[in-house]
């Protein structure tokens, strides 16, 4: 498996180098956020070790330029940081898992273990299907340069449907993952919610995006409608 190490600390990532390395992986070191960068985009990695306070370009912007470039590689952020807000938004940006610094080593390679399983899958951090946008982390949504103001419920289904685009989820599934465990009404709670969006995100907007299957449940086109 191969790592990229961007840390600025030389002696920090040349000890993380050797220990990666004692541990069979193959490891590049990039001592700034520009070069970080461009050896992100030149080579394919199976993990990046990145840290927040950067040279050049920091850790924040250079996670989520390949995020927008469509680069799923997992992401491990680290920081001398320990605060909440930063690592809130080391994973908003799109990072994968967050570690404050100083941190153990043992630690640190476990969770970059639990990354290379989960492998590089799509997990953008804003939602799309066509000119539809949902941003979890600021709950906004958009249709093209129109903001929509959706109640929580309303918000978490869509977030739901947007995250299974052009696939079908029944009325069952959206109510285990939509609404609370303790839940006993009517499923019929799902369809009155599914009009809601309607007209919200595609009657005002002569869009469909939102489909009916009947006797199976519901998806949201793949192009937004």
């Amino acid at each position: 498996m191969r790592v990229l190490v961007v840390e600025d600390h030389r002696r920090l990532a040349t000890a993380l180098k050797r220990g990666l390395e004692a541990e069979g992986y193959s490891v590049d070191v990039a001592l700034d956020g520009e070069e970080g960068l461009w050896l992100a985009r030149d080579r394919d990695y199976d993990a990046i070790v990145l840290d927040i306070l950067l040279p050049k370009v920091n850790g924040y912007r250079l996670c989520a330029a390949l995020r927008d470039e469509g680069d799923w590689t997992p992401i491990l952020m680290l920081s001398a940081k320990a605060g909440e807000w930063d690592e809130a938004e080391a994973l908003d940006t799109g990072a994968d898992d967050f570690l404050a610094k100083p941190f153990s080593y043992v630690v640190l390679v476990a969770r970059l273990r639990a990354l290379l399983r989960r492998g590089a899958r799509e997990r953008p951090a804003v939602l799309t299907a066509g000119d539809l946008c949902l941003d979890p982390a600021t709950h906004t949504c958009r249709r093209g340069d129109t903001e929509i103001r959706l109640s929580p419920r309303e918000f978490s289904l869509l977030e739901f449907l947007m995250r299974r685009a052009g696939q079908l989820s029944s009325k069952a599934e959206i109510l285990d993952h939509v609404w609370d465990f303790d839940f006993d009404g009517d499923d019929n709670v799902v369809e009155v919610y599914v009009r809601y969006l309607r007209r919200k995100v595609d009657l005002p907007f002569g869009r469909q995006a939102i489909q009916t299957v009947r006797g199976v449940g519901y998806r949201l086109a793949a192009d937004g409608g």
